[in-house]
C-alpha cells in the first residue's frame, strides 16, 4: 500500500498540483514567522521548508502529510541557539536529534505516541501558543528595544518575557500595528463558515491575503504617508540572490567542533523527543482526515525525519516535523498524494531562486498576525473549558503543563505534565484491576485484566471491609496476569477467613504468575488446605 506505482500518481495531478500550490502559499509565511519566532535566520525556516518539501516527502510513508519548520519547536529553537552559543553549534544539535530520530525508526519506536498522556500534549501545544502570542506582540507592535540582527530580542525568562510585552505596548508603531490588526482581522474573516463555503475564497488561503495587505499598505505609505510607514528593520530580510547557483551561497554549515559541549546533546535528545511525538500526533490526525483511508507507517515516517532533520541541520534549516496545518490544508485543497507536497517544495524553489527581493517587502507585523493567529488556535479557551469539563483527571495533567511550562521551561514542564498524566494513569489502573461488589452478605472480588503489586494496598483495603460471616467469591477469570504480592495478599486473607467464618470460594486464580509452581492455602467450607490443583 506504500510503494505505489507511477499511474496511481498521474491518476491524482489534476488535484495534486493546485492543492501543493495552495500549499506553498500557506507555507511561505509560517516558513518565515516560525524562523522569526524561532531566533533563527529567516533563510533556515525556508531550507527546512525545501527539505521536507522536496525530500522528506518522498522518503514518507505518507501520502498527504507535509513536512516543515513547526510552531512547536520554536521555544526549544529560541532556548538552545542561547545556551549553546551560535546558531551554527545549534545545527550539530539538529543533526545529531535526526540521527537519533532515524535510530528511533530502525528501533521500532513509532508507537511512543501512544504512550504519552494526550492531556499533556495538548498543554504542551496550549502553552507554547501562549508563548507564540506573547513573543510575537512586540513584532505585531514595532517594537524597536533589543530587537538585534538574530531576532532572538526576548529574554528567556517568562517574568522578564511579560516585562517586554509590557514595554512593548508603551512604545507602538502606529504603521505595524495597522498592518497587524487588519491582518488579524482579514484572518479572522477568512475562518467564517460564509467563506468557505465560496469556492473562490476556500481556493486563497488567508496568510496570502494578510501578506498582500501588508505590502500593499506598507508601499503605499511609503509614497504618501511616511510616518504610517514602517522602517526596514521591521521588513523580512532574505538575501537576494544574483543568480541560481547563488543559493549555495546561502547556507550555513554546522560547528561541529560543538560536539564537546554536553548542552549539544540534551538539545538534541530534546528536539528528537518533542519532534518524534509531534510527528506521530500529526500522523494520526491525518491519517483520519485521509478522504482514501489509508494509513502512514509510523517506524517509516520517523525514520524519514530522522533523514530530514540531518540533512536540514547540515544546509542550516530548522527542525521539521510533520505539521497537521500545512497537511489539512493540503487535504482540504484537493491533494490526494505526495505529489502535492512535492510540488509546494518545488514552489519554495522557485520563490527562493527568481523571488527574493519582492519577499523582502513583506512586514514583519504580518508574520506576527499569523502567527498570533496560531498561537490562538493552540491556546484558544474553548480547550481549556474541554478539559475542565472532561473532569479533574484530564483538566488537572493539561493546567498543570500549561502553568509548568510557562513558569520554567518546555522540557521541565513537559516532565512535571507527565508527571501528573502518570500519576492519573496509575489511578485509573489502581481502581480498575480490582473491584468488589457486595449483596447483603455475599461479597464478590473481582481481578480484572493485570493486577500488579501496585493494586495490593487497594486489596488489602477490600478485605479489611469484609464482614464476619460472609461469603466471598474472588473470581480471576478475567485477569491475564496476577502478580505474586497479589498472591500472597489473597493467601493471607485465605488463611485468616475461618477466624471470622468467612468462607470463600476461588476461581480461577492460580497459574497466572509467571512461577506457576506455587502451593497456597485454600479455604473450602471454612477450613485452610493445600490443594494439589485449583479450579
Amino acid at each position: 500500500m506504500i510503494h505505489k506505482h507511477l499511474k496511481y500518481y498521474t491518476n491524482h495531478i489534476k488535484g495534486d498540483v493546485p492543492a501543493g500550490i495552495v500549499v506553498f502559499l500557506v507555507a511561505l509565511p509560517l516558513c518565515l514567522g516560525i524562523a522569526l519566532a524561532s531566533g533563527a535566520p529567516l533563510f533556515s525556516g525556508l531550507i527546512a521548508g525545501l527539505v521536507g518539501g522536496l525530500i522528506v516527502a518522498w522518503l514518507s510513508g505518507s501520502q498527504l502529510s507535509v513536512s516543515g519548520p513547526a510552531a512547536g519547536l520554536t521555544v526549544i529553537v529560541l532556548n538552545a541557539i542561547e545556551q549553546i552559543g551560535s546558531f551554527q553549534g545549534f545545527l550539530t544539535a539538529l543533526v545529531v536529534a535526526g540521527f537519533l530520530q532515524l535510530v528511533l525508526g530502525y528501533l521500532r519506536a513509532g508507537v511512543i505516541g501512544a504512550f504519552f498522556h494526550s492531556a499533556v500534549i495538548k498543554g504542551m501545544l496550549a502553552a507554547i501558543g501562549l508563548i507564540l502570542i506573547i513573543k510575537q506582540i512586540p513584532h505585531a507592535t514595532g517594537y524597536d528595544a533589543s530587537f538585534e540582527g538574530d531576532e532572538s530580542y526576548m529574554k528567556e525568562t517568562a517574568g522578564s518575557s511579560f516585562f517586554e510585552l509590557a514595554d512593548s505596548l508603551r512604545a507602538i508603531t502606529p504603521g505595524a500595528v495597522v498592518i497587524s490588526v487588519v491582518a488579524l482581522l482579514i484572518l479572522i474573516v477568512w475562518e467564517l463558515s460564509w467563506f468557505k463555503k465560496r469556492k473562490l475564497f476556500s481556493m486563497i488561503p488567508g496568510p496570502l491575503i494578510a501578506v498582500a495587505w501588508g505590502v500593499a499598505y506598507n508601499l503605499t505609505a511609503m509614497t504618501y504617508a511616511p510616518e504610517w510607514a514602517v522602517s526596514a528593520k521591521h521588513l523580512v530580510t532574505l538575501p537576494v540572490l544574483g543568480h541560481p547557483t547563488a543559493l549555495f551561497d546561502q547556507f550555513i554549515f554546522p560547528d561541529f567542533s560543538t560536539l564537546a559541549n554536553p548542552q549539544i546533546y540534551t538539545v538534541a535528545v530534546t528536539m528528537a523527543i518533542i519532534a518524534s511525538l509531534e510527528t506521530l500526533l500529526s500522523l494520526e490526525a491525518v491519517d483520519k482526515l485521509d478522504p482514501l483511508k489509508r494509513i502512514a507507517p509510523t517506524n517509516r515516517e520517523l525514520k524519514a525525519q530522522g533523514v530530514g532533520n540531518m540533512i536540514s541541520g547540515m544546509l542550516g534549516g530548522l527542525p521539521i516535523t510533520a505539521v497537521i496545518v500545512r497537511s489539512s490544508a493540503n487535504i482540504n485543497a484537493g491533494g490526494r498524494t505526495r505529489v502535492a507536497c512535492f510540488v509546494h517544495g518545488v514552489c519554495l524553489l522557485i520563490s527562493l531562486l527568481f523571488f527574493a527581493q519582492y519577499l523582502n517587502y513583506i512586514p514583519l507585523a504580518c508574520l506576527a498576525a499569523i502567527l498570533l493567529q496560531t498561537g490562538y488556535k493552540l491556546a484558544k479557551p474553548a480547550l481549556f473549558i474541554k478539559y475542565y469539563r472532561q473532569g479533574f483527571s484530564q483538566f488537572l495533567p493539561f493546567a498543570i503543563t500549561v502553568g509548568a511550562i510557562l513558569a520554567t521551561d518546555l522540557l521541565m514542564g513537559m516532565a512535571i505534565g507527565m508527571a501528573v498524566g502518570m500519576f492519573y494513569v496509575i489511578k485509573a489502573n489502581y481502581h480498575a484491576a480490582i473491584t468488589l461488589t457486595q449483596d447483603g452478605s455475599h461479597y464478590v472480588l473481582s481481578l480484572n485484566k493485570d493486577v500488579s503489586f501496585l493494586n495490593k494496598a487497594l486489596l488489602r483495603k477490600f478485605f479489611l471491609g469484609i464482614e464476619e460471616n460472609s461469603t466471598v467469591v474472588i473470581d480471576a477469570s478475567k485477569a491475564q496476569f496476577i502478580d505474586h504480592d497479589i498472591l500472597e495478599t489473597i493467601e493471607d486473607f485465605l488463611a485468616a477467613a475461618p477466624d471470622d467464618n468467612i468462607k470463600v470460594q476461588v476461581v480461577d486464580l492460580y497459574g497466572k504468575e509467571k512461577i506457576k509452581k506455587h502451593e497456597a492455602m485454600v479455604v473450602i467450607n471454612g477450613r485452610a488446605k493445600k490443594p494439589h490443583s485449583v479450579a
